[in-house]
């Protein structure tokens, strides 16, 4: 399936984009923050592309034909959290260039619309970190209230507060 948005194309991953996926998720400001670990070479984005990015209603974020992030709903039980039936999870990311250009929001509104009208989806949770105010803020413009802070644990195992936020149908 492909969307577009005034600006953006949402698309399933190609293998062929591995290359451009590198050059944006190596930066370490970008992975960690949303809870993985920055690509170390073009091999390990093509895998993330191949399996990760290889599931069911996660696509990338095209902008100019350079795929510049990723969104995606997480279904159980690829979500980070059981959030009981009829829930999914949206996650996202931009490349820090392009940051600040409401290009999460964008492409997550087409997600969450395509969700409740089409996936029979009746709520939608999201998590970010405590320090990831940035996120906070995208998910309070798509609508998400508070819905309760949780301890998790990352890549390296250690641990880490984030809050989870609530969207209904």
């Amino acid at each position: 399936m492909i969307f577009k948005t005034q600006n953006l194309t949402l698309r399933p991953w190609i293998e062929d984009d591995a290359r451009c996926l590198y050059h944006f998720a190596k930066n370490p400001n970008v992975g960690p923050i949303a809870g993985w670990p920055p690509h170390q070479s073009i091999e390990d984005s093509l895998n993330i592309i191949k399996t990760v990015f290889s599931k069911k209603e996660t696509y990338a974020i095209v902008m100019d034909d350079i795929p510049i992030g990723c969104v995606g709903l997480l279904f159980h039980p690829d979500t980070n959290h059981w959030w009981g039936e009829g829930a999914c999870e949206l996650g996202y990311w931009i490349a820090e260039e392009y940051w600040g250009n409401s290009y999460a929001v964008e492409a997550s509104k087409v997600l969450i619309n395509h969700a409740f009208n089409d996936l029979d989806v009746s709520v939608m949770y999201a998590t970010y970190r405590i320090e990831n105010t940035q996120s906070k803020r995208v998910l309070e413009k798509l609508g998400f209230e508070y819905y309760m802070e949780m301890t998790n644990e990352n890549y390296l195992h250690e641990f880490f507060k984030e809050v989870a936020m609530k969207l209904e149908k």
